[in-house]
């Protein structure tokens, strides 16, 4: 038997010999993939009962062969070790709050039979269908506690996976009249929207899209991972997951030595992210990227491409494994858009781009052009797409409206809630040249670096740099849609950016359906909407006020942005689309209110704990500091959350929550960080900034002597 802390240094070998398994074999990688049913997996599987892997590709298998593949899941599952499933969810008002922003009931697949011995129980009708009692989601009136039902149904798009003894079914959720009451329903109803459209104006562009048009999208997740014990020092990180208070460290991103330094095997931070791409893997999840970011104890995660709704699902289970693997390697993980002050907060970049289902990326000029043999067909796809960010600016500052990105947005580290777009000087004077009359293949420049060594050879790079002040930046294959926040689910996010490039793609074929030459309907409108290309600093005050002043949607309170939602041109927008019903965006706005305000009022009653509880007594132990003026600031915040409760609407609670958030609790704040300026560090009680964001130089590990 080995003593504790022996076993300790055991589980540390064994966990640093996760970073160290060789490449001559791969061997240990053979579990990838197996714990999600499609391709290999699913075929082995479905074989066994007179089908194969195709069956799934054509979502009839679910009023034609429901049967068959749950008895192929079954056996899947039983090998795996599960014996447990669920249909798994996505309830609105999740982000930043639920812990895995999903919802789900477990079922044991088995039964016991007239004999009393075990026998299936999961059939066909289990696996595509559910009811749960949906009366305590968040639904914004979409329906009454006496009318709770909740109903799921399977999404084909995205495959079942196995984790632990769990079967996950990922499903839509919806009410007994089909109102969508999660996120994933209206990403799937804009796919069909993008696919329909999309595929009526490639085809008369010469691109053949008779399989149809998706949207593929990459999620890159930063997070914080922090020591544990000191994360159970700090109220505001475990009821909110941001610091509401606290005074800066000596040290911050000044020198920027964090920013993609070596992973250090010293601290826990290393093999916490190897645990999670290693069952991120078994998953059928490509985690590829791992590095550190700009922020002390700041990390990414970036995966290969995929289909949007299985993205979706896989950043959604990534956020959940990070959670839950931090805790087990003495961490925690922080996914809300901005723990700390005064150092760079976290996002999620949305890499959008839109393909034919043959895999014709649209996005791409080289594609395109080999694709139709028209020069004309890829400025006309961009045209359309400029167009929809100049009349849906609105919309995609909506769909980033989380309440962590409050303190992000415009911050030197995201940039700011004006939405405009990045090209590059090439492709924007390509664009012009086409917008006025000249049709030609687009060939970007590319410049040749020389070092003036014999070691490394001259080489190419392209002539663009990178635009990280762009919201909405062009990458040559994709748009980056950069400001979207860590904590978010993604779904909204890209609804919006199918629907209104679906309307766009619609408005061009019905133009062109009806006799107009298509690059004269796409002349016209990049004159119309050509003001939302900027490929300057935006960053840049003075560069903001010039876009303002050009109309460039420009909305900087979140709670105003969330008010876009139910504009009579957005309602007939996503009418017309076949994406929301009126009565559904009244609903997810007033979900978005709550959310927002609920955030806020959390934060709020954390903050009056913490100063009566931590704050004053620490000041009062020390013998000096500003307890009268704490004591003003616990009133305050009390007298502004029973505004907040006195209000009748919950857009009017949203807009006071803000401002109790950006004005009165900042105020606070910094009262509370003068106190613990001066209190003396034996008698804070609060865990610092010192203490919370430098795990290298914090970490305590036990040496390794030769021969151990």
């Amino acid at each position: 038997m080995f003593t504790l802390k022996e076993a300790v240094r055991h589980h540390k070998a064994a966990l640093r010999l996760v970073g160290s398994r060789g490449m001559a074999s791969l061997a240990a990688y053979e579990d990838f993939g197996k714990n999600v049913f499609s391709g290999k997996v699913a075929d082995e599987y479905l074989k066994k009962h007179g089908a194969s892997k195709e069956l799934l590709k054509n979502a009839q298998w679910v009023a034609k062969d429901a049967d068959t593949v749950a008895n192929a899941v079954f056996d899947w599952a039983i090998d795996r070790g599960a014996n447990v499933y669920c249909h798994w969810f996505q309830p609105m008002g999740a982000s930043g709050v639920r812990h895995g922003l999903t919802g789900q009931v477990h079922n044991m697949m088995m039964k016991f039979d007239a004999n009393n011995e075990v026998a299936q129980d999961f059939k066909g009708k289990n696996l595509v269908k559910g009811e749960t009692d949906g009366s305590s989601f968040p639904n914004g009136g979409l329906r009454a506690t006496h009318q709770a039902g909740g109903y799921l149904a399977v999404d084909t798009s995205s495959p079942i996976f196995c984790r632990g003894d769990t079967i996950f079914i990922p499903s839509a959720f919806v009410s007994y009249n089909g109102d969508a009451l999660d996120e994933k329903t209206p990403v799937l109803r804009s796919n069909t929207a993008l696919s329909r459209e999309g595929s009526r104006l490639f085809n008369l562009l010469g691109i053949d899209a008779s399989k149809g048009v998706q949207s593929n999208i990459g999620l890159e997740q930063e997070l914080f991972l922090i020591p544990r014990e000191h994360y159970y020092r700090r109220p505001d990180l475990q009821l909110t997951g941001r610091t509401i208070m606290g005074k800066n460290a000596p040290r911050g991103q000044e020198m920027c030595d964090h920013y993609m330094a070596p992973l250090s095997s010293a601290t826990a931070a290393l093999a916490c992210m190897q645990e999670i791409q290693d069952e991120a893997w078994r998953l059928g999840i490509p985690l590829k990227t791992r590095h550190r970011e700009v922020a002390p104890n700041q990390f990414e995660f970036a995966p290969l491409y995929g289909n949007n709704t299985s993205q979706i699902d896989q950043n959604v289970m990534v956020m959940q494994i990070i959670e839950e693997t931090a805790a087990k390697h003495g961490l925690s993980a922080l996914l809300q858009e901005k723990p700390f002050s005064d150092v760079n907060g976290s996002g999620k970049h949305n890499n959008w781009s839109i393909a034919t289902c043959d895999g014709i990326n649209a996005l791409d000029p080289d594609d395109v052009l080999n694709a139709s043999g028209n020069e004309e067909a890829f400025p006309i796809i961009m045209a359309a797409i400029v167009a929809a960010v100049d009349d849906y600016g609105d919309l995609m500052r909506m769909a980033i409206a989380s309440p962590g990105n409050d303190f992000r947005l415009g911050a030197c580290e995201a940039p700011p809630a004006i939405i405009s777009t990045y090209l590059g000087d090439d492709m924007t004077n390509y664009l012009e040249s086409f917008m006025n009359g000249n049709t030609h293949k687009y060939e970007p420049q590319k410049k040749t670096l020389d070092l003036g060594t014999m070691e490394v050879l001259p080489f190419q790079v392209p002539a663009e740099d990178r635009n990280r002040t762009s919201p909405f930046p062009y990458g040559g294959s994709r748009f980056e849609f950069r400001a979207v926040g860590s904590s978010q689910n993604v779904s909204l996010v890209n609804t919006v950016l199918n629907t209104i490039a679906a309307e766009k793609f619609g408005e061009f074929a019905d133009r062109i359906e009806a006799g107009e030459n298509a690059a004269d309907v796409a002349r016209e409108s990049l004159k119309k909407h050509w003001k939302v290309i900027f490929n300057g600093d935006n960053y840049s005050l003075e560069n903001q006020e010039i876009l303002t002043k050009r109309g460039v949607w420009r909305i900087d309170s979140g709670v105003e942005a969330i008010s876009t939602l139910t504009s009579e041109k957005n309602v007939a927008l996503f009418d017309k689309m076949g994406v929301f019903k009126a009565a559904e965006l009244t609903a997810r706005q007033q979900v978005l209110y709550d959310h927002y305000t609920g955030t806020v009022e959390m934060e709020a009653l954390t903050m009056i704990d913490m100063i009566n509880q931590h704050v004053i007594p620490s000041v009062k132990a020390a013998g000096e500091g500003p307890v009268a003026d704490l004591e003003a600031g616990v009133q305050t915040l009390k007298e502004g959350l029973s505004g907040i409760h006195e209000a009748t609407s919950s857009q009017a609670k949203a807009e006071l929550a803000r401002v109790l958030r950006l004005e009165s609790m900042i105020e606070i704040r910094a009262v509370c960080d003068l106190a613990e300026e001066t209190v003396p560090a034996e008698l804070w009680t609060l865990a610092t900034y010192k203490d919370l964001l430098f795990l290298d130089s914090h970490s305590v590990t036990e040496p390794d002597y030769f021969g151990e």
